[in-house]
């Protein structure tokens, strides 16, 4: 219904480049917390930065599900941390961009981010704010040509290691959430430092605490209207929920598949324990509830594509696809008995990369509220005219 030939030949170019690329490198990188900088390159001359944006830019103008495909397959090489890095530069990062930027910044960071050469990441969430993104402190005070950016950020993605920062701050703090706006940011722009923070899994990836101080940005770097920063960020929430949606499917497909694998070649008693009624009734209903989030996912990822406003549903993606994926994860490793608490198989890192999957942009319990308002309350959120 939704995959071409064209489709299925990118996801299998996809997985032998993964394969070939990537994979070797997981082992260093998920020790070092450090993705080396020669991967991304690789990334933009295959293309696959530039999936979804404009030829003029470098990048394919290809449907969102080749999108799909690649968020899917990232999440098969089990590296929750690499995967959001890809992710969080090309998704929350470049898609202000491209939807928000002017030309000129277009040209200064749009396009050598396609080619891999700059990367990314998106600073909202912050330390005493979490989920509570009208509640951030964050200012930008406009003095001559320019701004003066001041307050921090938290559990920024890439929020260490990247080339530029897209920051929402508050250009008019009086009128709470209607006075956000969105800037760019050179990550050598004097007031700018950052600090890794320790994490329980996606190891991986960099995630960083980030400081400004009395940071001069100048007019030019705002992207879009000032105190429009608000309904920029909401347009682009049905985006970033669907893929981690459409991520929490992906990685509960693979171990799914890992586990039956495991299962058909592990004995006990005299046969292989998929032959057992308990375990093989356990796993045909995790397979059920993965098979029922993914066609959903699909199905909604087809609307998002068709230019519909899905924030309702996108938010029911991510919502019941993470906490699908914990409690899948979580038996597959039951499924392995002692060898599944062991570093060497897949699924200790799974269970807890997958553990960020209801906390990360936008906790479960925001989720809840925010569906609360639209079927409850009856509440309308409509896109940026």
């Amino acid at each position: 219904m939704y995959f071409t030939e064209e489709h299925n030949l990118f996801r299998k170019s996809l997985q032998d480049f993964l394969q070939k690329e990537v994979v070797p490198h997981i082992e260093k990188w998920e020790k070092t917390g450090n993705i080396e900088r020669f991967i991304w390159s690789k990334f933009g001359d295959m293309g696959f930065l530039g999936i979804n944006y404009p030829e003029a830019y470098g990048g394919m103008n290809l449907d969102l599900f080749y999108t799909v495909i690649l968020l899917e397959e990232l999440q098969k090489i089990n590296s929750g941390g690499f995967a959001a890095a890809i992710w969080a530069h090309v998704y929350l990062a470049m898609t202000h961009l491209n939807a928000e930027a002017n030309e000129d910044i277009k040209q200064k960071y749009l396009v050598p981010s396609i080619a891999g050469n700059k990367i990314g990441c998106l600073c909202i969430t912050e330390p005493f704010g979490g989920s509570d993104v009208a509640g951030m402190r964050t200012t930008a005070v406009k003095n001559g040509d320019h701004y003066l950016i001041n307050g921090s950020k938290t559990f920024i993605t890439n929020g260490v290691l990247s080339d530029y920062l897209i920051v929402a701050a508050k250009t008019t703090p009086e009128i709470g959430n209607k006075g956000i706006s969105i800037f760019v940011l050179d990550r050598e722009m004097d007031g700018v430092s950052a600090t890794k923070l320790n994490k329980l899994g996606w190891n991986a990836s960099d995630t960083g605490e980030i400081a400004f101080d009395n940071v001069k940005v100048p007019l030019t770097n705002l992207l879009g209207e000032e105190n429009k920063g608000f309904s920029y960020i909401m347009q682009h929430f049905s985006l970033e929920r669907l893929i981690m949606g459409i991520n929490a499917h992906a990685r509960a497909e693979f171990a799914l598949d890992y586990a039956l694998n495991y299962m058909s070649e592990r004995e006990a008693f005299g046969k292989t324990i998929n032959k057992f009624q308990a375990l093989r009734h356990s796993l045909v209903d995790l397979y059920s509830d993965m098979e029922i989030n993914k066609t959903f996912n699909y199905a909604i990822a087809s609307r998002l594509d068709k230019g519909e406003y899905v924030v309702k549903e996108a938010t029911m993606s991510k919502l019941k696809s993470t906490k699908m994926a914990d409690e899948v994860i979580y038996q597959c490793l039951q499924f392995l008995g002692g060898y599944g608490y062991m570093e060497e198989y897949p699924m200790a890192r799974l269970l807890r990369d997958s553990r960020l999957g209801p906390i990360g942009g936008g906790t479960s319990e925001i989720l809840k509220e925010i569906l609360a308002k639209i079927i409850i309350d009856k509440k309308e959120y409509k896109p940026v005219t």
